[in-house]
């Protein structure tokens, strides 16, 4: 039963690869942003030496932010194919197919993941060529994979709750752009959690990508976990992958109505 489960776990995660096969030119034009950040905004902050890292450079600091920032990005915009899959009709098919609503989600976290792990590839690649020092610890590389796969599947099935309950591509892209920002800055990726006022420590608690930073971050650069421990990290991102899943199932049907 379980074996049939993650065959139909893997066919939506198949479909959603084949996508990016006919499209791969994607996940350089995403990648782009997160390079400038690194290249401009990290080399620009680590010369002025305002932001407070401790033994290691700005620019080591905010690598596994920027990379977090990536994932996110592109990750929270997700749910967006849903809605064009509901207008060609290819969500009624999913609906009526024998697939557990849980499956259809589950592989589209997937998919969103191997999407990170590739944007990984290349801003890591980026990184060790302007100068960056990552751990390259077989043990650590993958825990990086795992730490992606987690924050892709959050977001991306995060996404896929917000287009289920607006069910229009204008009110989407609003409120996806909304989130965005609020997500990142009060996160711990491109500064400490202990340089921000109490009221937004608090937030910055509550907030997943700081779990995903706080775990790459200690992966990456060989240092120990700043906020939790890293298996309080993904712990925290698993549960909160596992509960969002668990909803966007029971929701799913909604977006074909």
């Amino acid at each position: 039963m379980r074996s049939h489960y993650l065959t139909k776990v893997f066919a939506v995660l198949e479909v959603e690869m084949r996508k990016l096969e006919r499209d791969p030119t994607d996940l350089a034009t995403r990648a782009l942003q997160p390079a400038l950040w690194l290249l401009v905004f990290g080399q620009v902050f680590t010369r002025t030496k305002a932001i407070p890292t401790g033994s290691i450079s700005y620019e080591e600091f905010m690598t596994p932010g920027i990379l977090a920032q990536s994932v996110l990005f592109m990750s929270i915009f997700y749910g967006l194919s849903a809605i064009w899959e509901r207008d060609l009709g290819i969500l009624q098919k999913y609906l009526v197919s024998p697939t557990p609503r849980s499956a259809l989600v589950l592989g589209k976290g997937l998919a969103a993941g191997v999407r990170g792990v590739a944007q990984a590839v290349l801003l890591t690649a980026l990184a060790m060529a302007v100068g960056v020092h990552l751990s390259v610890h077989p043990v650590h590389i993958v825990g990086v994979l795992i730490a992606i796969m987690l924050g892709a599947a959050f977001f991306s099935t995060f996404s896929l709750v917000i287009a289920c309950l607006v069910k229009s591509r204008e009110r989407f892209m609003g409120i996806g752009q909304v989130l965005t920002m609020p997500l990142f800055f009060a996160s711990n990726a491109i500064y400490p959690v202990t340089m921000m006022p109490k009221w937004l420590q608090t937030i910055s608690h509550l907030n997943p990508l700081t779990y995903q930073v706080d775990a790459l971050r200690a992966l990456m650069l060989d240092q120990p976990a700043a906020a939790t421990s890293i298996a309080t990290d993904f712990a925290v991102l698993a549960a909160a992958t596992g509960g969002l899943v668990v909803i966007a199932a029971r929701l799913y049907a909604r977006l074909g109505t």
